[in-house]
């Protein structure tokens, strides 16, 4: 793809680049990451990013994860996503008690998955808890080697949600990933029914969203010790800033001898609307890029997270994602009628960032407005900070 100036990603391997390029068609088709994909990935350390050190894990920072995250994402959003998504989750695996940790990455970094949605409930029954649920959207589910859940477990106060990990055999997964966008990323339902867990192997999710912490060994670690929510917003904003980089410069591969068909112009790169449309979307490419780096940047040097910086950190990730799928959309629409067919990247670019941009941490309006509720001096009206 033609390199465009606003680019300004680190360079990863070519041949993992040239690896996920290849595969992509057989991803969109299958729904799923394709195995020599997830081979050059572990190879790559790309799920080693926010694993500990002592568990040959790279602990990148914010700022390094969002380069890594975006170089990949213009190779192949899906892939991306996945990539972000482990990284989320072997991330909140890190923030668990050190013994889990031990026996999740027992034998060095593994590909997790997960979802900071309530899906099921635990029961005890002695030292372990019994889960029984239903998870929707778990991106890498086929390919992971554990899942993060969040269930509800009754106690003398009520009903509270608890944070832990399951091995990911122990889990159903159902494949009803039929979807419009980021379709290659193995999004599935996964249902436990009666699967007995260690009870160490969860942690209170109030606890965990106001950085209280069960690791021991990772406590002074810096990467381990951000708040939950702004970092899972500052693993996964790369997707978007590499989608619409990858946008760019597709529509600029195409451009030469195409022209505008039923008009004057032989020479699309010759017309205004043309112009307009790569001026408007290389700005926007960049005001993506902005406000991915500014929040990765909250994360690698903020120490005191009130409740502004934490709605701020939501706010930044929907606006970085409604600016690239803008950015998408607008050289979608004058790509002519060739690009709905399959193989011209441009349609899937543009359904990958829909779809992403609908998850419900990132929807650009709900975060919009609870960052003008804060502003306007209410207390938020929502845990997920």
């Amino acid at each position: 793809m033609t390199d465009v100036a606003t680019t300004q990603s680190p360079t990863l391997g070519h041949d993992l680049l040239e690896v996920v390029r290849a595969h992509t068609p057989w991803q969109e088709e299958n729904r799923r990451t394709h195995p020599e994909v997830l081979e050059a990935l572990h190879a790559d350390g790309h799920f080693a990013m926010r694993v500990p050190a002592r568990h040959g894990g790279l602990e990148l920072s914010h700022r390094d994860v969002l380069e890594r995250i975006a170089a990949l994402s213009k190779a192949d959003g899906a892939t991306g996503w996945v990539v972000a998504v482990s990284a989320i989750t072997s991330w909140m695996v890190s923030t668990l008690p050190d013994e889990v940790q031990d026996e999740v990455f027992a034998d060095g970094p593994v590909q997790t998955c997960g979802t900071l949605s309530p899906g099921g409930q635990v029961t005890a029954d002695g030292d372990d808890y019994l889960l029984n649920g239903r998870w929707q959207f778990i991106s890498g589910a086929p390919s992971s080697a554990w899942q993060t859940v969040i269930a509800v477990v009754e106690t003398p106060q009520g009903p509270m949600p608890v944070l832990g990990a399951v091995p990911i055999g122990d889990l159903e997964l159902v494949d009803d990933w039929h979807t419009s966008g980021l379709r290659g990323s193995g999004s599935f339902t996964t249902v436990a029914q009666d699967v007995r867990v260690p009870r160490r192997n969860f942690v209170p999710l109030p606890a965990m969203l106001a950085e209280q912490y069960a690791s021991e060994r990772n406590s002074a670690t810096p990467v381990f010790s951000t708040p939950l929510v702004p970092t899972a917003a500052a693993l996964s904003v790369g997707v978007a800033v590499g989608l619409a980089e990858a946008g760019l410069a597709a529509f600029l591969d195409r451009l030469p001898g195409r022209k505008i068909t039923y008009t004057a112009y032989d020479d699309q790169a010759e017309a205004p609307v043309t112009h307009l449309a790569l001026g408007e979307s290389s700005m926007l490419v960049d005001e993506s890029r902005y406000q991915a780096q500014r929040l990765a940047d909250m994360l690698d040097d903020t120490r005191s997270w009130d409740a502004g910086a934490r709605v701020l950190a939501r706010a930044c990730l929907g606006r970085a994602c409604e600016l690239a799928h803008n950015s998408a959309d607008v050289l979608n629409a004058n790509s002519g009628g060739s690009s709905i067919y399959d193989d011209v990247p441009i349609q899937r670019i543009a359904r990958d960032l829909h779809a992403m941009r609908m998850h419900a941490l990132i929807h650009p309006v709900t975060n919009r407005e609870l960052l003008g509720r804060v502003l306007a001096g209410l207390a938020p009206h929502t845990q997920y900070l």
